[in-house]
């Protein structure tokens, strides 16, 4: 029953490795799950080095992954050590996590792993080596074959997040949002919230306009579009309200009244979360077959190789698959 994850290393360059050596250090880490390091040997030990914490890498092959107990390495080669440059963004960087990511993702999808944690990568080292996706989480739904509804979720503690719209301009907003849109990104906030062993989640839908379009005055799409989606979610017994005013549904949230919060656009929901605890905040990809996810914050390269990255959010991540994984294991026995 103990979970299997694949650990991926994130940038060389930035403070995934390190991070990684920390975790592997911390209390009931190695107790709570079977860990496959997953990446190039010198970025390991660069990392414990950077950590000041010692890690054993007990390597094995690919074949063996199925059969290994606690903690394991499989070993790639997907950088010269020479090609780290530590805090700079390099195409050699981003093909490394393009490659580890590859790997792992390979491993769950033939069930040798349960799930995939990733330390921070960096967007524009990928995208140098050819990510040619909007984000990491297009490029594994893409690198899967997976054409359901996917789209990332930020969760800090026992709060979730999912959005309407991501990834656009501000004047796009508006125009992108609708009924389905919002629909898909309710269900997947609860499905996601019963993935990690919620029973009755509570989702609070945000508003798009100011005082939530005050009855009109501000614009209608409280009234035409975001409730009738609310009061159909409803008469399914799903427990959904809203719309609420942005600048107090997440007030309703940081009380603990709520589970998830639906956001209507990127920054709506993004800044208030990671003023309410950026060091501890998860990035899940929500809606893939296979449990992943990341912490929140970036590559950090302005602390880069100093050994002080804050664990905090990588835990967090790591215990919130744990627990996601945990919960389908039960369910299936």
């Amino acid at each position: 029953m103990r979970p299997r994850l694949a650990i991926v290393p994130g940038d060389p360059s930035g403070i995934g490795p390190e991070l990684i050596a920390k975790l592997l250090h911390d209390e009931g880490v190695r107790d709570a799950a079977d860990i496959l390091l997953v990446g190039d040997a010198h970025l390991w030990q660069r990392g414990a080095r950077q950590a000041g914490c010692p890690i054993d890498l007990p390597i094995i092959e690919e074949e063996d992954v199925t059969a290994f107990d606690a903690m394991a390495h499989l070993d790639l080669q997907t950088i010269a050590p020479d090609d780290v440059k530590i805090a700079e963004v390099t195409v050699a960087g981003g093909t490394s996590s393009l490659r580890c990511l590859d790997k792992a993702l390979d491993l769950a999808q033939a069930g040798m792993v349960d799930g995939v944690l990733f330390a921070p990568f960096n967007k524009a080292a990928m995208t140098a080596a050819g990510l040619n996706a909007e984000d990491e989480h297009r490029y594994m739904a893409r690198y899967l074959g997976f054409e359901g509804y996917h789209s990332e979720i930020n969760v800090l503690d026992d709060l979730m997040t999912t959005r309407v719209t991501s990834h656009i301009g501000l004047k796009e907003v508006a125009a992108s949002i609708d009924g389905p849109g919002i629909l898909r990104a309710i269900e997947l906030a609860h499905a996601t919230l019963a993935r990690s062993g919620k029973a009755r989640p509570h989702v609070a839908v945000a508003a798009l306009n100011p005082h939530a379009g005050d009855n009109g005055k501000f614009g209608r799409e409280e009234i035409d579009v975001i409730a009738p989606v609310v009061k159909a979610c409803q008469e399914k017994q799903m427990n959904v309200t809203g719309p609420w005013p942005s600048d107090t549904v997440f007030l309703k949230a940081k009380r603990g009244e709520v589970d998830a919060v639906v956001t209507m656009y990127h920054d709506q929901g993004q800044i208030a979360i990671k003023l309410m605890g950026f060091e501890r905040g998860v990035t899940v990809a929500g809606g893939l077959p296979i449990p992943v996810a990341t912490p929140a914050h970036g590559t950090a390269f302005d602390i880069a190789g100093k050994g002080i990255a804050n664990l905090g959010a990588t835990r967090q991540a790591f215990d919130l698959l744990v627990r996601m994984i945990m919960t389908e294991k039960t369910q299936v026995a």
